[in-house]
Parts: C-alpha cells; sequence; structure tokens
C-alpha cells in the first residue's frame, strides 16, 4: 500500500465502512485542531473512524465522535478521546459545503485520517446514504468482477 500513497503522506486510519454505507460524491481535504498528546497517539495509530461525522456549526465545521486513545506516557495531561474537534476549512469550503448538506440525504463522513508533511488531515465526504438493495447490487457487482479476474488469471496460466 505505500507504493500506491504520494510522497509526505501517510495513513493512519481508514473508515472502510463508509464506501459500502455511502455513495461518496465529493471529497474535501480539511486541517485539524488536535492537542500535543492527540498528534503523538495518531502517529503511533491509535485512531478510530467508525461511526463518526462532521457538522457545521455557524462558520465552523467540527468532527464528531471521532475516537482518538490517550497517550499513555502522557498523566494528568491527556486529552478526552471523544471530544468534539475543530476542522480547519477555508469559509468558500464552508458555505459549499453548507449548500451541499442542506439537501435532503446527505451527510458529511470522514473517509481517512493522514498527516501530509507533517500535519494531521482529514479526508471529508460529502455522502448520500445507499439503501439495503444498492448495497446489494454493489456486492453483486464486486463478486462478478473478482470471478472474471479469476477466469483470466487462470487461463493465462
Amino acid at each position: 500500500m505505500a507504493s500506491q500513497e504520494p510522497q509526505g503522506i501517510k495513513i493512519v486510519c481508514q473508515n472502510k465502512k463508509a464506501r459500502h454505507n455511502y455513495n461518496i460524491e465529493d471529497s474535501f481535504e480539511a486541517g485539524l485542531v488536535l492537542k500535543g498528546t492527540e498528534v503523538k497517539s495518531l502517529r503511533n495509530g491509535k485512531a478510530n473512524l467508525v461511526d463518526s461525522y462532521a457538522t457545521i456549526d455557524g462558520n465552523e465545521a467540527w468532527l464528531n465522535h471521532f475516537h482518538i486513545d490517550p497517550y499513555t506516557p502522557a498523566t494528568q495531561f491527556n486529552h478526552h478521546p471523544m471530544r468534539k474537534r475543530k476542522l480547519l476549512l477555508h469559509k468558500r469550503e464552508i458555505n459549499k459545503l453548507i449548500g451541499k448538506t442542506q439537501e435532503k440525504g446527505c451527510t458529511l463522513v470522514p473517509l481517512k485520517i493522514y498527516f501530509k508533511n507533517g500535519k494531521a488531515k482529514v479526508d471529508l465526504g460529502i455522502a448520500k446514504a445507499k439503501k439495503l438493495y444498492d448495497k446489494r447490487a454493489t456486492l453483486k457487482k464486486q463478486e462478478s468482477i473478482r470471478e472474471m479476474d479469476r477466469a483470466i488469471k487462470s487461463r493465462n496460466r
């Protein structure tokens, strides 16, 4: 996987279920406001994006339910694992997100957390929830592609 990543990017965690549960229409890169112990814990890979989502309050974007494990060497100065974290976006990006999230069924879902040139970033996706039959169709399509690849591979041997 390291060969697919661009130079200077280290992925910390991904929300793999997001692409299964949602149709991702567009994505934005946003910075994260973090405390020192949160950064150290992220560098150790101690984070979980499951059930996290982003909201916009006024002119600010926030990341909710993003769990970062406490940094064990830090004692009394540790952070709260589930606190709200501010997202750093330009004003025009926030205005665009406000317009998109007011549409019916659209939500902001974090897709992955990574370090880019030493700064923590989050990849936010504008998503619409899939229905159960959409999920089944996607799984069926992936399975048929997998079977075709197997057949081609066995034929070439």
